[in-house]
C-alpha cells in the first residue's frame, strides 16, 4: 500500500476519483496506485503536479547505493507552496486534529493562526486531553526581537502589539495539563508549525512578514535530514523562551477583530 499518496490525498481533501478525473484514467487505476503500483511516468508526474508534492515522495526511486546517515533529505519535501497565504485552511485543521503526539508552534506574533480558525484553543486543548503536548512560542513583546522585526518591516510597534492581541487566544491553555506557552526574544529566521512528523516551515525573507514567504512542507524521515535541523533549532529557542504570564504582563482580556 501506498501510505504517501493516501496521507497526501486525504490532507489535500482530494478523493480518488477526482484524483482518476485529472489523470484521465479509471479510478480503478488510483485504486491499484494506491494498493502500490507505480503509475507510469505521465501520470506520476500529473499526480506530483495537482497535488503539489515532489514526485519521489510519493513514488521514491530505488537505492542505487548503500544508505547512508543524513540521507533521507529528498524524501523529506512534501510540498512547497509560493507563500504561507496560500496553504490550505483545510490543511491546518486537519493537521492539527490528527497530531497524536506533539503539536509546536514558534512564530513571531501568529495571528493568522487563530483569525483563520477562532476554535483554535479549544482544540489545541481537546489534543492535549487525548494525551498531545502543546508548545506556543510567540515572540516577546517587550524584546529586542521584536523590535527589529518590527523595524524591518517598517510597521514599527504593530508587531508587539500583535503579539499581545493574538496571545489573547490562548489564556485557556494555561490550566491545562500538557499546554504550554512561551516568550522568545530570538532573532526568528523561520516560522515553525509542528504536528508529530509533519512540520510546516516558513522562512522568514528580510523586511516581509511571514504571510508573504514562501512555506515547506516536510515529513520526517530516517536519518538527520531536514526536519530535524528544524526541530532542534525549535528545541532550542524553546529551552531559552520564558513561560507567559498574562496577568502580570498586563495583556488585553480580549482577542482582537
Amino acid at each position: 500500500m501506498n501510505e504517501r499518496l493516501h496521507s497526501v490525498l486525504a490532507q489535500r481533501g482530494v478523493s480518488p476519483e477526482s484524483l482518476a478525473e485529472v489523470c484521465e484514467v479509471d479510478p480503478k487505476t488510483v485504486s491499484r496506485w494506491l494498493g502500490g503500483r507505480v503509475p507510469h511516468p505521465r501520470h506520476r508526474f500529473r499526480v506530483a503536479g495537482h497535488l503539489r508534492v515532489e514526485e519521489t515522495f510519493l513514488w521514491p526511486a530505488p537505492p542505487r547505493r548503500a544508505a547512508r546517515p543524513g540521507d533521507g533529505l529528498g524524501t523529506e519535501l512534501v510540498g512547497t507552496y509560493q507563500n504561507r497565504a496560500s496553504v490550505p485552511r483545510d490543511m491546518w485543521i486537519s493537521l492539527l486534529r490528527e497530531a497524536r503526539e506533539e503539536i509546536g508552534v514558534l512564530v513571531f506574533s501568529g495571528t493568522f493562526f487563530a483569525q483563520s480558525n477562532p476554535h483554535v484553543a479549544k482544540m489545541l486543548v481537546e489534543r492535549a486531553a487525548d494525551g498531545v503536548r502543546v508548545r506556543l512560542c510567540f515572540g516577546d513583546p517587550e524584546g529586542q526581537a521584536v523590535v527589529i522585526r518590527g523595524r524591518e518591516e517598517g510597521i514599527g510597534d504593530t508587531l508587539a502589539a500583535k503579539i499581545r492581541a493574538s496571545l489573547t487566544y490562548y489564556r485557556l491553555l494555561l490550566a491545562e495539563t500538557g499546554c504550554e506557552v512561551r516568550l522568545h526574544d530570538t532573532t526568528l529566521y523561520t516560522s515553525l508549525f509542528r504536528y508529530d512528523d509533519n512540520l510546516l516551515v516558513n522562512p522568514h525573507v528580510w523586511g516581509q512578514p511571514a504571510s508573504a514567504n514562501p512555506l515547506l512542507h516536510l515529513n520526517r524521515a530516517d536519518g538527520t535530514g531536514w526536519f530535524d535541523n528544524y526541530a532542534q533549532s525549535f528545541e532550542a529557542v524553546w529551552a531559552g523562551a520564558r513561560p507567559w504570564t498574562p496577568d502580570q504582563e498586563g495583556t488585553a482580556a480580549h482577542g482582537q477583530d
